[in-house]
């Protein structure tokens, strides 16, 4: 998650939080039992000025993302009431998973970018 300089000093807490829940959110999904929720990672997290929501980016190794996002969303309250228990702040945030698709993205810019120097290279070898 890139770090925003802001004149305010409440801005850096936001994003001290943001850290926290994602940090305390890795160590919670391991205890969600639903099956469709394999291997998660939590990329970055987007809290709300006020701490009332939170945007979960997650990007999965195997499974398909929706049915994964679905689960997640399915158990955000218990995910929440985990971070109750963990964080000290007055308003622990209601949680929405969205799936991250810039790893896929990257993967397929490299895969670009291999094509293209390959392709250069034949050309100039001619």
């Amino acid at each position: 998650m890139v770090k925003k300089k802001s004149s305010s000093p409440g801005a850096n807490r936001g994003y001290k939080v943001a850290d926290q829940i994602q940090r305390d959110l890795a160590e919670l999904i391991r205890e969600v039992k639903d099956p469709r929720v394999g291997m998660v990672t939590i990329n970055a997290v987007e809290v709300t000025p006020d701490y009332a929501h939170a945007k979960v980016f997650f990007s999965v190794l195997v499974g398909e993302p929706q049915e994964t996002q679905d689960a997640l969303n399915q158990a955000a309250g218990f995910l929440r009431n985990g971070l109750f228990k963990r964080l000290h702040i007055h308003t622990v945030p209601t949680l929405h998973f969205q799936f991250d698709r810039t790893t896929e993205r990257a993967s397929d810019m490299n895969a670009l970018i291999a094509r293209a120097v390959a392709s250069r290279s034949k050309d100039s070898d001619e």
